[in-house]
């Protein structure tokens, strides 16, 4: 697996996963009919920031991360990242490489810390996934995400102190 920038060109390879994944409605706050244009928009995001897929040794998309400051100005300082792994190419280690990247990506880049806004908090992968590389939930805002099967549930801030 390699992981490297995205550009344009990867858009449509990440587009089917990336819908399929918002109109899902369980682990984005994304609206789920949120329109093509304005997930490419939200997803590619320009330098200082910085977008990147995995992708094999055919050169297939299999995930994708964004990785950004998480505040502006005084805030500047913590970095934030979003990931998004092909349904059909879980359980290969694709979330976990892409996590690691953005992690190595921050401290690079002179971050102090890493937070997580908005972890559902019954996506347990992901909750796992995010503790196993020493995130911590620091509080959870009870009932603040609509899951389209389990109702109101938490959502958890996570952050990693770099």
């Amino acid at each position: 697996m390699l992981i490297r920038e995205a550009t344009a060109a990867d858009w449509p390879a990440i587009w089917p996963f990336f819908h399929e994944i918002v109109a899902a409605g369980e682990t984005f706050t994304y609206a789920t009919d949120l329109p093509e244009e304005a997930g490419r928009d939200m997803w590619l995001l320009p330098a200082p920031n910085r977008t990147v897929v995995a992708v094999d040794d055919a050169g297939a998309v299999l995930g994708t991360a964004k990785m950004n400051t998480n505040q502006m100005g005084n805030g500047s300082h913590i970095a934030s990242a979003s990931y998004m792994v092909d349904p059909a190419r879980s359980g290969r280690g694709v979330g976990r490489a892409l996590c690691e990247y953005t992690v190595e990506w921050a401290r690079a880049a002179g971050f102090r810390g890493i937070q997580f806004n908005a972890v559902v908090e019954t996506n347990e992968h992901a909750v796992r996934l995010y503790r196993s590389l020493g995130f911590e939930v620091v509080g959870t805002v009870p009932g603040a995400f609509r899951h389209p099967g389990k109702g109101y549930v938490g959502l958890h801030v996570m952050h990693l102190a770099l």
